[in-house]
Parts: C-alpha cells; sequence; structure tokens
C-alpha cells in the first residue's frame, strides 16, 4: 500500500513539472520567463511537501505551554528605558509593511492600501507619515519596504509618486506567483502564462509566508544589509496600531552578540473577538505558531478558549535579516502548508497552497513573544472597524492613532454593522457625520439605516430596520442603552 501511494505521489509531482515546463513555453519574453521559473521553484517545494503531509502537522498532546520567559510582558522590555542614542538602533531598522491584499471585502477596487481611513489619508499615507515623523524627530534613514502582489504592484507604484519629496526612501518588491490547482487532477488550471481572460483566476499570491524567498530572491535583503541593516519591522498594512516601537527595537539591537534574538512576535491578549488568531506554543523544544487551521477538529473548541490560550499573534513581527539570509541559503526555512481550498468563477473547485509568515518563528534562534498592549494591534478589515478609527475614539498625529484621553476604558467598542453598510461607498452615505462614540460599549445596526449631524451613542445601542423598512436617526440624537426598531422616518417640512 505504501508504495502504490508513493507510486502515485511520484507521478502526480512528474506530471506537475510537465505542465508548468509547458507553462513556461507560453512566454516570449526572457524577464518574465526567469521570474516564472524562480517562482516555479518554490511552488515545486511546496507542492512536494503538500504531497509528503500526512494529517495534522501537529500533535495535540506533543503541545505544552511556553516556557515563562519565552512570552515577555512589555512592560518588563519598556521598563529597561531607551539609550541617548535612539539614532543608532533606528538606522538599523528597515519597516516593511504586507501590501498583497485588495479592498474587495469592502467594496473597493485596487490594493486595500489605498482606501481612505481617516481625514482623507490611505493606510500608505498614514505609514509614510509615521516613518517620515521618526526620520524628521531623530534625523535618522529607515526606509519603507512594501511587500506587493501581481494583484496591486501596478496601482501601487503608481502613487508612490506622490511621496518623492517625503523624507522616506520606499522599496517595493514582489510576492511569487503561484497558480491554482484543480482539486480533482491536481494540476494547473492556467493554460499560459498571462493573467487575462480566464487565466486570471489561475494564479494567486501565496500567502505572507511568501515574504522570506521574494525578498530575498528581489536582491532587496542584500543591499539592505550592505547598508548596515540589521532588522525588519513586518506588518499588516491595515493594522493601524503597527508603529515602530523604540523599546522593542532597542531590547533586540541591545542584546548580547552570543544571544542574540533573531525573531520577535508581539502577541496581545485574547478577548473573545480573537478566538480565531493564532497563538504560540512550545513544541518538540521550540516556539511555534498554532494557526486554527492546524488544530485537530475535536480540539478546535479548546483552542478558541480563552482560558487555555491566552494570547494569539498580532502579525507584528521583528526579524533578523542575516538571519533570514542565512535560512534561504541552507533551505533551512520549514513553514506549515495552508491548504485553502476555493471555487472559481465558473464553479471550478480548486486548491491555494500558502504559508504564514508568523509560522518560521521555529526556525529562528531564540525567538521571543512579546506581550503588548492592545492598542497596538488594531486592524481594519470591515467597515464595523473603519467606524471606529474614523471617529473620536482616536486622534491622529503624525501618521500614528490612538486612543482619546477621553475615553473612560481602555477596551473598543464592539461594532456590527449589518450588510447595507458592508461597502465603503454605501457606508459613507449612510453618515452624514460620524457619530460621537467615547461612552459605547456596544453597536448593532441592521438594516436600512441612515444617520443624521452630531449623533451620539452610549452605553449599548441596536437599532434595526426590518425588512422594507427605513430607520433616519435625527440629526443631534443621543442614544444611550436604546433599542430602536421597526420604521423612524425623518421627513422634511
Amino acid at each position: 500500500m505504501a508504495q502504490f501511494q508513493e507510486m502515485m505521489r511520484q507521478q502526480l509531482e512528474s506530471s506537475m513539472h510537465a505542465e508548468l515546463e509547458k507553462l513556461l513555453d507560453t512566454t516570449t519574453t526572457g524577464a518574465e520567463k526567469e521570474v516564472s521559473r524562480k517562482n516555479f521553484e518554490g511552488f515545486k517545494n511546496l507542492f512536494h511537501r503538500f504531497l509528503q503531509v500526512k494529517g495534522p502537522s501537529v500533535e495535540w498532546i506533543k503541545i505544552q505551554r511556553p516556557p515563562e520567559d519565552s512570552i515577555q510582558p512589555y512592560d518588563k522590555i519598556a521598563a529597561r528605558g531607551l539609550p541617548d542614542n535612539v539614532a543608532d538602533s533606528l538606522n538599523k531598522l528597515v519597516v516593511v509593511k504586507l501590501n498583497g491584499g485588495l479592498g474587495t471585502s469592502m467594496g473597493c477596487k485596487g490594493p486595500k492600501s489605498l482606501i481612505s481611513v481617516r481625514n482623507e489619508n490611505t493606510f500608505l499615507d498614514l505609514t509614510v507619515q509615521q516613518i517620515e515623523h521618526l526620520n524628521k524627530t531623530y534625523n535618522t534613514d529607515v526606509p519603507l519596504v512594501l511587500m506587493n502582489s501581481f494583484n496591486t504592484d501596478e496601482d501601487t507604484k503608481k502613487i508612490l509618486q506622490k511621496y518623492t519629496h517625503h523624507r522616506v526612501k520606499i522599496h517595493t518588491f514582489n510576492q511569487s506567483r503561484y497558480p491554482r490547482i484543480n482539486k480533482e487532477s491536481l494540476l494547473p488550471v492556467s493554460t499560459n502564462l498571462s493573467m487575462s481572460g480566464q487565466n486570471s483566476e489561475g494564479w494567486y499570491p501565496p500567502g505572507h509566508g511568501d515574504i522570506y524567498a521574494s525578498f530575498y530572491n528581489s536582491g532587496l535583503l542584500d543591499q539592505l544589509v550592505a547598508q548596515g541593516k540589521e532588522y525588519i519591522f513586518v506588518s499588516n498594512i491595515d493594522n493601524l496600531g503597527a508603529t515602530v516601537d523604540l523599546h522593542i527595537l532597542h531590547h533586540l539591537v541591545s542584546q548580547p552578540n552570543g544571544k542574540r534574538c533573531e525573531f520577535v512576535m508581539e502577541v496581545t491578549d485574547k478577548t473573545r473577538a480573537d478566538v480565531k488568531g493564532g497563538t504560540l506554543i512550545q513544541y518538540e523544544g521550540k516556539l511555534r505558531l498554532l494557526e486554527i487551521a492546524q488544530v485537530p477538529k475535536a480540539h478546535v473548541d479548546e483552542f478558541k478558549s480563552v482560558s487555555k490560550f491566552k494570547i494569539f499573534n498580532t502579525n507584528n513581527l521583528w526579524i533578523s535579516l542575516a538571519a533570514i539570509k542565512r535560512l534561504q541559503e541552507q533551505k533551512a526555512m520549514d513553514l506549515e502548508i495552508i491548504v485553502n481550498p476555493k471555487t472559481l468563477d465558473g464553479g471550478q473547485n480548486v486548491v491555494q497552497l500558502e504559508t504564514a509568515v508568523g509560522a518560521a518563528i521555529k526556525c529562528f534562534d531564540n525567538a521571543l513573544g512579546i506581550n503588548v498592549p492592545r492598542s497596538r494591534f488594531l486592524p481594519v478589515k470591515t467597515t464595523s472597524d473603519l467606524l471606529l478609527v474614523m471617529s473620536n475614539l482616536y486622534s491622529l498625529d503624525a501618521g500614528s492613532l490612538t486612543m482619546s484621553p477621553k475615553r473612560e476604558f481602555p477596551t473598543t467598542p464592539h461594532v456590527k454593522l449589518g450588510s447595507s453598510f458592508t461597502k465603503v461607498q454605501e457606508y459613507l452615505t449612510r453618515f452624514e457625520s460620524i457619530p460621537d462614540m467615547l461612552e459605547l460599549d456596544h453597536l448593532t445596526v441592521s438594516g436600512d439605516v441612515t444617520f443624521g449631524k452630531n449623533v451620539s451613542l452610549k452605553g449599548t445601542v441596536i437599532i434595526i430596520a426590518n425588512h422594507g423598512d427605513r430607520i433616519d436617526i435625527p440629526a443631534g440624537s443621543m442614544l444611550e442603552n436604546k433599542i430602536v426598531s421597526g420604521n423612524l422616518r425623518i421627513l422634511d417640512h
């Protein structure tokens, strides 16, 4: 039986290699062929490992809690204070933003980083402002690197021209382009390398775990090392809490050489809203990221428990450039494969093989988790998140959002906006101005609801317009611990 399975695996692999060669032959440009060949090398390795995998990648019984000192409280790191020469540390840093995503989930076309989030500023504007502020304040040269995907590269590069006079050097590189594979035959669905027509659905960017190979292959990693850069700070561009933290940077740069920490993952305490987030475990003597996709079905509820797994990964990571280079050259980057099933527009079932950037934590020496304040995790995935960051809960200073001192408690309100608010354009038409939310705990809005100017929301507010009804919240209203339902129209006299 085992022999037969091995034979089938080898057959699938050689069929895949033959199909990839056919795809390479469909291009006439040498440059495109070279880039695709490099991409396909990475894909072949992933596909080979995908065929080898048997069962879950972790044995539940072997999972242990991380040792006490492997996850440090942020306060302990910050208590060391900052040196006089903050600039020296900053000059060893590169900020990398993961910029491969589109704004489709919020009804926008093009890169998500170009959506306006605050005072007409996009995610990218805020990032540039933050780094420029650092460079001006400390007279440093912290560059910004964007990891684009084939979906976002062209539009992002067009917009970058507007920053030519800002005090930030901006570099970009592209993550790989991998072929989607037919779920049944396990062969590519594309017939050629082009991205147009039916073929456009045949390709995908393989998750942010691809950063290590793409960054290395682009030549940019070597270029930055040659400039004396030592660490990268990586985060999602839609996490508005992911600003450069000088205390964490100082902790990294000032360690003794013999026990240099090569990888820091910022984690934060789980709330009920974060039960699906990856967590840190000790596994076979190494600190390791455990994602929900790796958890055997029988243990999913245990994984989601806030009492057993108390923290989750914010995807704010600090990583040694020299260590990435070493691991890439030794081919020692072993990331768990995430199998992502999708259905294409025509109904065809396909599989995407992806990896996550944080999964590499087990490959680095002296890796560390730092339990940071919740304020460092402020992702904008939906218009509900957008409402929070546009409101008076936050004030904006040099590209950074901070919770208003007028807010009595440090937690953010829980906001759930219904399907009428999903798309940014429609969401914006439903608010004449963003309500005062300083004293809000919970907001649920469902159905055809609009808000007039200067509305104030406090405590728990639930507004439900039934199908066919409409609710207009009048200008100047103050709703405190209220449930509004039925039909409420404000008519002009």
